[in-house]
């Protein structure tokens, strides 16, 4: 009798296991084998206080909703001092929503607050995407935030409170051997054509302002200028940072050989934010515009952020494009 029970128990074993692998996937992380799991994007930038620079923001916001209708998009700002400043704002609501600031920035959330209410109301997939120039401090910080919680492993993995949560890259790119980050700054310099046609057609140089880091140098910005002269050799293009090098002292011994004297001064950011209506544009003696006019030059502000053209915003609908295929999410 024994040996017969013996011989039965690793069939019925097995007819268990089976029957167990054709049951409905519990509710919880392979959940996506039997219904559409929801996916999320979340537009994670450092922010802005100044009114006229959101737009940048709501620019790339409104080509990711045109990308992917069907998918919930959040914005966060990674700022705390910035959120600090809207979180005072809030008190006076009915004015911000009456110059035109949208409810959504206006109450914005950290990246832990915006990634714990999209879980709650079941987002699975969540792809976070930097609109950050390249991969330095802040999207280092943003990276951490994003592992960090997407590590996150439960004893029993119905209760993992993620199927993904990943980051797309910056608009430059990033380093790394998956992208070519020379083929992601090639694809922004062709986005920049308008502003090389107005500097042409004012006869003027072009002297982009970027963010750059005192802690965290990178030759992306050189490399960048490189390329705009080899793309548009018809007009001689600077870029140099407001932080960190190369500030403006190390481009004037440069632009003094544009054989110009017109320069056309514009932001190299998502926002034409507070570095750009103050360090860049503003009437303080150490501004950038202040102090190339002194040295004689007749220069033209643009207060754009590049956010605000098309083609550039764009590069973040592509790259979450490519973070969405490279993990298997389907965003609709």
């Amino acid at each position: 009798m024994m040996n017969k029970i013996k011989s039965i128990l690793p069939l019925t074993i097995l007819l268990v296991m089976l029957a167990a692998g054709n049951a409905p996937a519990s509710e919880g992380h392979h959940a996506a084998n039997v219904k559409n799991t929801q996916n999320a994007i979340v537009i994670a930038g450092f922010g802005t206080t100044v009114p006229s620079a959101v737009k940048s923001i709501i620019n790339i916001y409104d080509r990711v909703k045109m990308a992917y209708p069907e998918t919930e998009v959040r914005i966060t700002f990674t700022s705390n001092i910035i959120r600090s400043v809207w979180k005072k704002r809030q008190k006076d609501e009915a004015h911000w929503l009456q110059m035109g600031i949208p409810r959504h920035i206006l109450y914005v959330k950290n990246i832990i607050s915006t990634i714990g209410d999209l879980r709650e109301e079941g987002y699975r997939n969540i792809i976070v995407q930097p609109t950050h120039m390249f991969f330095m401090e802040q999207s280092h910080d943003l990276s951490s935030y994003v592992q960090a919680l997407a590590s996150i492993h439960t004893m029993k993995a119905k209760w993992r409170p993620f199927d993904h949560l990943v980051m797309g890259r910056p608009a430059l790119g990033m380093p790394g051997d998956l992208y070519d980050y020379h083929e992601d700054m090639a694809k922004a310099v062709k986005t920049l054509a308008a502003d090389v046609a107005l500097a042409k057609k004012e006869n003027a140089m072009l002297v982009y302002m970027g963010h750059g880091n005192e802690h965290w140098s990178t030759g992306i910005y050189a490399e960048t200028q490189k390329k705009m002269r080899e793309v548009y050799p018809e007009v001689k293009t600077f870029i140099g940072t407001v932080e960190g090098s190369p500030g403006l002292e190390d481009l004037l011994g440069h632009i003094a050989y544009g054989k110009t004297g017109k320069i056309i001064l514009k932001p190299f950011m998502i926002v034409a934010g507070d570095h750009a209506t103050n360090d860049m544009a503003g009437p303080e003696p150490d501004s950038w515009i202040s102090i190339l006019v002194k040295e004689g030059y007749d220069v033209q502000p643009v207060l754009h952020g590049l956010g605000e053209n098309n083609d550039f915003a764009d590069i973040f609908v592509a790259h979450i494009k490519d973070a969405a295929n490279q993990h298997g999410i389907m965003l609709k």
